[in-house]
């Protein structure tokens, strides 16, 4: 009975997902439900988790330039990226090292205690800092120069806050090691910002419980996992959400298509050989998950 009803109910949601956001994750959340309740000590964590962060990307909206409609990139840390670079010594001409990055609000220069394992690093005179960046929702780049001319010493962290939040940065350092003392190490570190989900978003209940059902896999907390996808698929009911998922277009034509039954029969079968596998030995287990990764797959195309 249980997995007619599954077969019955992912087939119901076939037609939906050429649809909106909505009814992909909607669908997902009866996938994440079944997947959930069939398992027993073997929930497919790995394959849940990328499931619900595509779901949460879809009800952010993206769009073609890498930012949200439903979100934004604000100043809160999410992480970052370093490189090393050898600073050579050159006279009174300076050397130019560069590095890129998206979505980044902060550089950090830092000069490290030690070179090596035992040798020490060495000063390092830092002549300019130049940053060209776009900032989010604009065309036009824009550049940002620090006159800085001092040393940077081992140990010293040199920190440089961008104006806004930069969709693209190129950072070019010019500087140059002491002739007496060699080559110095420098660290550029590329702050990015962290993604903020909109209050306002019709999906903001959505999203919500997608994080929900992220923190309950981390913990294999089924029951969780099960009542926030129930809430999750709730949430998308067209009855529930309060504004359309795009305010200034027009509201989207339904068209259902006509029911294929063969197609049904087709999955029914796919699933019940999926659910076999599942309850099997370790073998069976890992061929099941693979073949409902690739059933996901294929549904969301």
């Amino acid at each position: 009975m249980k997995r007619t009803l599954l077969a019955i109910a992912i087939a119901l949601a076939l037609p939906l997902f050429a649809q909106d956001p909505a009814a992909r994750v909607a669908a997902d959340a009866m996938v994440l439900d079944r997947v959930a309740e069939a398992s027993k000590r073997d929930l497919p964590v790995d394959l849940l988790q990328r499931i619900i962060t595509q779901d949460i990307e879809w009800l952010r909206v993206p769009r073609a330039d890498g930012t949200y409609e439903y979100a934004s990139y604000e100043r809160f840390e999410a992480g970052r990226t370093s490189h090393d670079f050898s600073i050579q010594p050159r006279g009174d001409s300076m050397q130019t090292v560069e590095t890129r990055g998206a979505f980044i609000y902060r550089v950090i220069i830092e000069s490290p205690s030690r070179r090596m394992m035992v040798a020490k690093n060495r000063p390092v005179w830092l002549e300019r800092v130049e940053i060209e960046y776009l900032p989010q929702g604009s065309q036009r780049s824009e550049t940002q120069v620090l006159e800085v001319k001092a040393l940077l010493q081992p140990g010293e962290v040199r920190p440089i806050d961008i104006p806004v939040v930069a969709r693209q940065a190129t950072v070019r350092i010019h500087a140059r090691a002491e002739e007496k003392g060699g080559y110095g190490n420098i660290v550029v570190s590329l702050v990015q910002a962290r993604i903020v989900d909109s209050p306002n978003s019709p999906y903001a209940d959505a999203v919500t419980s997608a994080k929900a059902i992220q923190r309950a896999l981390g913990s294999s907390d089924v029951p969780s996992i099960r009542a926030m996808a129930a809430r999750l698929r709730d949430s998308l009911n067209p009855a529930v959400l309060a504004t359309p998922v795009r305010p200034s277009a027009p509201p989207p034509v339904t068209v259902t298509p006509q029911r294929d039954a063969a197609t049904d029969l087709e999955l029914y079968t796919e699933l019940q050989l999926i659910e076999d596998l599942l309850t099997g030995n370790d073998n069976e287990r890992r061929e099941g998950l693979d073949k409902l990764h690739q059933l996901v797959r294929r549904l969301r195309r």
